[in-house]
């Protein structure tokens, strides 16, 4: 498979304790199906490669020598490892984005033109929103959506909602994306 991103992910080796696998955000391939009444099913295949950003962040309150012992370094850049990141993405990510076509899953714009799956998640008692953009392209005759960040927020972030499977058929016809509603 040849994709403009990175499409396996190293292991990440914590200084204290066993290595941390991070196969989960290993490409892969999710197919959606689009039915509507009356109307035959229109199949997408998505290649879907995931950032660095789903598991690391910059920790300017942390000192150079704990920032150093957390670093995971990517072939582009290099960022401290984040455990609540790295949990979140594993227990919901995957599932997030295999979702994008149903009706539950809230698809937004936004920010640099990109689109993000916002999820209420209840965790240990807390609720949070899980904040996903991702971009969605064409790349080599592949539809793509590649996950730039993933990251917790404590309250609903703003932008207009807009149907995933919009955004796959303008991309198809090759017609320009949906905007925000200014």
């Amino acid at each position: 498979m040849n994709l403009d991103e990175i499409t396996h992910w190293k292991p990440f080796q914590p200084p204290e304790g066993d290595e941390i696998d991070l196969s989960y955000l290993d490409a892969h391939q999710v197919t959606y199906t689009h039915s509507a009444p009356g109307k035959a099913d229109i199949i997408y295949n998505f290649w879907v490669t995931y950032s660095f950003h789903c598991f690391a962040k910059d920790y300017p309150e942390k000192c150079p020598v704990e920032q150093a012992s957390l670093m995971y370094h990517a072939p582009k850049e290099s960022r401290p490892f984040c455990y609540r990141r790295y949990e979140l993405s594993k227990l919901h990510l995957r599932n997030i984005i295999e979702n994008l076509g149903s009706p539950k899953t809230r698809v937004s714009h936004a920010q640099r033109a990109s689109y993000a799956a916002v999820e209420l998640i209840d965790e240990s008692g807390d609720t949070i929103w899980y904040y996903v953009p991702f971009r969605v392209y064409k790349e080599k005759k592949k539809f793509r959506i590649h996950v730039t960040s993933a990251y917790p927020l404590d309250e609903r972030p703003g932008g207009g909602k807009v149907g995933f499977f919009k955004i796959a058929n303008n991309l198809r016809k090759g017609k320009k994306l949906p905007e925000p509603q200014k």
